[in-house]
């Protein structure tokens, strides 16, 4: 093919010689190959451009066992729901909702704390402090741990006894990105409310929250929930001050099968 006729169809203007035409054709040639390198940063810059655009997957929440989406349907827990043995109310209490705000949490592991018990507040008797555990179930009991950590309790059995159950661990339901903000942490993992410290965070709740009943509407509420098919014991834990039957008593109750446990967890057996 004659070069000069090549150039002619590439160029915009007919060149004066067929020198320069090549001239100027080897020099176009040679300016624009690099043009493939170009090219392909050309077709990449969309796919960065999708990296960064691309929207971040929604958070997954491992449900419970006993998960059940018509929360909203159950009705509040009567006061005589609490009014029993704190070790009967604790199993009793797994699969059931803590609600406030828009947070739901499905309770999943509890402990429970008797009167004459070595472990247990209400051994020092009424004081400022432990007031709400005196009073009739069904109420919140609600103390700080190590200045920092606010531990959600329900008082269990009748007015005088001083019993109350823990709640250990939860399972969200409803409202984690309020949970995520009042933790502090963007996290769906079980980590987010595997400790009684972190389900009060959760809910917002703080020591003026104790003495207040769960079963009246607004505020703190306890909802009806199914049972779980299988419960796991354990004796409970950070007690080592109490005495050696009450160390070892299997009061502790969590959901067989969940995620959402608190540690330790390798102490837990089938009940």
């Amino acid at each position: 093919m004659n070069p000069t006729r090549q150039f002619k169809r590439a160029a915009s203007k007919p060149s004066k010689s067929t020198q320069l035409s090549l001239s100027n054709n080897e020099l176009e040639t040679r300016t624009t190959r690099p043009s493939k390198p170009v090219t392909v940063r050309t077709k990449t810059k969309p796919k960065r451009t999708q990296k960064q655009t691309q929207p971040q997957p929604k958070l997954r929440i491992e449900p419970s066992p006993v998960s059940d989406p018509t929360f909203i349907q159950r009705t509040i827990l009567s006061p005589e729901f609490f009014q029993i043995d704190a070790l009967d109310l604790a199993p009793r209490l797994l699969g059931k909702f803590l609600r406030k705000d828009d947070v739901v949490l499905q309770i999943t592991e509890v402990e429970a704390y008797r009167p004459n018990d070595s472990a247990c507040h209400g051994r020092f008797g009424i004081t400022e402090r432990t007031a709400p555990m005196f009073g009739p179930g069904g109420h919140a009991y609600v103390y700080l741990c190590y200045g920092r950590n606010t531990m959600l309790n329900v008082v269990a059995d009748k007015k005088g006894i001083g019993a109350a159950v823990l709640i250990r661990a939860c399972a969200p339901v409803s409202g984690l990105e309020t949970i995520q903000q009042r933790r502090g942490q963007q996290t769906d993992k079980p980590k987010l409310l595997d400790g009684p410290g972190k389900v009060g965070q959760a809910l917002g709740i703080s020591r003026e929250w104790s003495n207040h009943p769960l079963f009246t509407p607004g505020g703190l509420e306890l909802l009806d929930g199914p049972e779980p098919d299988k419960m796991l014991v354990s004796p409970r834990v950070g007690i080592d001050y109490a005495s050696p039957e009450h160390v070892s008593a299997l009061w502790r109750f969590a959901i067989a099968g969940t995620p959402w446990i608190s540690a330790p967890r390798n102490t837990l057996r089938p009940s």
